[in-house]
């Protein structure tokens, strides 16, 4: 007899939305979670990320109000408020996921657990079992092993910074990389940002790359191509960065450099190997079921080698504990998952990019793309263009993909995303009547 039916190590949104739903069915479960709940995306990542995009985006709107009649408007950032009343917000859902697990019946253990073999886990100074037990510890930012790497931060810390940084150097062209180099240039930071390639977001699809990068150029941010860290070196004028490859230039930060180079599961402690749970390229090896190398251990989010977004680690959450305790067998669907960047422009992204089209279809793949300036903009002048994307497997009329930039572009997208979800044709997108005047309409009148 065991103590609990699932068992469920880390407290973050798949974790928490995991135990719930097993609850729900009548199982008893218990879940461990040493630091604050909510995980990555709660605390360190989407919601006050969000948060700080939002805030980024009101000096422009007081620019642009003046352009429809408004008087000018002056205004100053005060750093250390906006940091308090993002971070109040994060304590707040940190009670809400207090209380759902609560409500769950779901008990919950404040320590870091390790397994002792695959049915025991040590939670602080206890010892538990359980019949199945489900991973969902997350990653975490890493840094690359480069001299005076010691000074840079992570995503991690920049909710905390005491100060806004005047000028801050960012190393890595990914979407944390893009995006905070986007969220800092709007609240009045001089922004540097180095990537190894000649683009950023590697992946992506191409003409949504470009079109990002030449606007983050033409609003001001610095993107260094074709170079990466050699070595950071602590002055009394702050940061020296000395970079290698296409540039050498040496670049001074003051005391804020942001390491945004990638992140890693979080399992050095965990004592996987006494559980017998195998590792492949450094994550957890799971199956379609989300089921581990053991039976009865299972795995979800961003620890695994699947996509590493929230939506997906609660879904993949949710279809084991169906699965397992709710007598409905599903397992997760990696197609058309929509993801979006909040950069500045805005990006959202379903299906296929034209490259990997391409790759699959050959030249049997038809690509609509529009380009123009919203409406908003053609009183304040600012030469901002918005750009989507469709692409059409021309045997079947199938959308395989669709792909936007530009002003509510995750809005709009995560629509667009259920019409690929039930396979739509371009015919579908002609046959519905769009809604004017908006940009979203465009997605419906390509021809």
């Amino acid at each position: 007899m065991y103590d609990y039916d699932l068992f469920v190590i880390g407290g973050g949104s798949g974790g928490i939305a995991t135990a719930r739903r097993a609850a729900e069915y009548g199982a008893k479960v218990g879940l461990a979670e040493n630091d604050r709940l909510g995980g990555t995306c709660v605390n360190r990542g989407c919601i006050p990320k969000k948060l700080m995009v939002y805030a980024s985006h009101f000096p422009e709107y007081l620019e642009e109000a003046e352009a429809y009649g408004w008087s000018k408007a002056t205004s100053d950032l005060d750093w250390s408020k906006m940091l308090t009343v993002v971070n109040n917000e994060v304590s707040r859902l940190n009670g809400i996921y207090q209380r759902m697990l609560d409500n769950s019946k779901v008990e919950l253990f404040r320590n870091y657990a390790s397994f002792i073999d695959n049915h025991t886990i040590q939670v602080g100074d206890k010892k538990v079992t359980a019949d199945k037990i489900l991973i969902a510890v997350g990653g975490y930012p890493i840094k690359p092993n480069i001299p005076g790497i010691e000074y840079t931060i992570t995503s991690d810390e920049i909710f905390s910074l005491p100060e806004q940084p005047k000028h801050i150097v960012i190393f890595g062209g990914g979407y944390i990389g893009v995006e905070f180099a986007c969220i800092l240039h709007g609240l009045g930071s001089k922004v540097t940002q180095i990537i190894r390639k000649d683009l950023i977001l590697t992946g992506f699809d191409h003409d949504l790359r470009t079109e990002i990068q030449e606007a983050m150029i033409k609003h001001g941010i610095n993107v260094v191509t074709g170079s990466q860290l050699k070595a950071i070196e602590k002055t009394n004028g702050g940061l020296k960065i000395i970079l290698e490859g296409e540039t050498t230039e040496v670049v001074i930060a003051d005391q804020a450099a942001l390491s945004a180079l990638g992140r890693k599961p979080n399992i050095e402690k965990l004592g996987l190997e006494k559980a017998g749970v195998y590792l492949e390229k450094g994550t957890i090896k799971t199956d379609k079921y989300s089921q581990t190398s053991q039976e009865n251990i299972y795995a979800v989010g961003d620890c695994t080698d699947t996509m590493n977004l929230t939506p997906v680690a609660i879904n993949e959450g949710r279809a084991f504990a169906d699965t397992h305790f709710g007598g409905k067998s599903r397992i997760m669907a990696y197609d058309n998952i929509p993801t979006a960047i909040f950069s500045t422009p805005e990006a959202a992204t379903v299906g296929l990019t034209e490259e990997e089209a391409k790759e699959k279809y050959g030249d049997n793949i038809k690509v609509y793309r529009s380009k123009f300036r919203p409406m908003y903009y053609t009183l304040t002048g600012k030469d901002e263009k918005t750009l989507m994307k469709l692409i059409v497997d021309q045997a079947t009329d199938k959308v395989l993909g669709a792909h936007m930039v530009g002003n509510y572009a995750a809005e709009i997208i995560q629509g667009v995303a259920i019409a690929l979800k039930m396979g739509a044709t371009k015919a579908d997108f002609d046959a519905t009547v769009g809604i004017h005047p908006s940009s979203a309409e465009e997605f419906v009148t390509m021809r």
